[in-house]
């Protein structure tokens, strides 16, 4: 009898800050895969550069995993799908909140699926609680002073209002 082999997703993203809803998808990504791997992105061509910087952002995630089993963080500054075969997974996790989630996804989907036909991207529906929450949204909610305590974790509330608070 030949041993079944483990299934590895990743979910990757530059969770700056990473929220809630990032942290409910990764949760029940968890829940369907045997080892899913946060991989942060360490340099990014389609957004500002990030307010925290990428050993700040792996901590987060990783003291808000911690009671998570065979979930790890770890950064990435190559294609999501060179990544992907580097720890061994054979999916990328990624949640969908809005049509306009879709269309980016739809299209970054089509080029992955160029790049490596073998790795299958998998969208979790956000969470109604969630299906609004952006990471710029929450800075730009601390940078004005606004209320979000339950849009990320703890210490993540504390790192922002410590750097945006005007």
């Amino acid at each position: 009898m030949s041993q079944q082999q483990k299934s590895i997703a990743i979910c990757p993203g530059s969770y700056d800050p990473v929220t809630n809803g990032h942290l409910d998808v990764i949760r029940r990504s968890a829940n369907l895969y045997d080892e899913v791997v946060v991989a942060v992105v360490n340099r990014s061509v389609r957004k500002n550069p990030p307010l925290f910087g990428i050993d700040e952002r792996l901590a987060f995630i990783e003291h808000a995993i911690g009671d998570l089993e065979g979930v790890r963080a770890e950064a990435f500054s190559t294609l999501v799908v060179e990544f992907a075969r580097s720890v061994g997974a054979n999916a990328i996790v990624k949640g969908l909140r809005a049509i306009s989630d879709f269309e980016y996804e739809l299209e970054m989907n089509q080029l992955n699926r160029k790049q490596a036909p073998d790795i299958e991207s998998v969208y979790l529906m956000a969470s109604a609680k969630y299906s609004f929450l952006r990471s710029s949204g929450v800075k730009e909610l601390a940078t004005f002073g606004g209320n979000i305590a339950e849009l990320v974790p703890d210490e993540v509330a504390v790192a922002l209002k410590e750097r945006l608070s005007r």
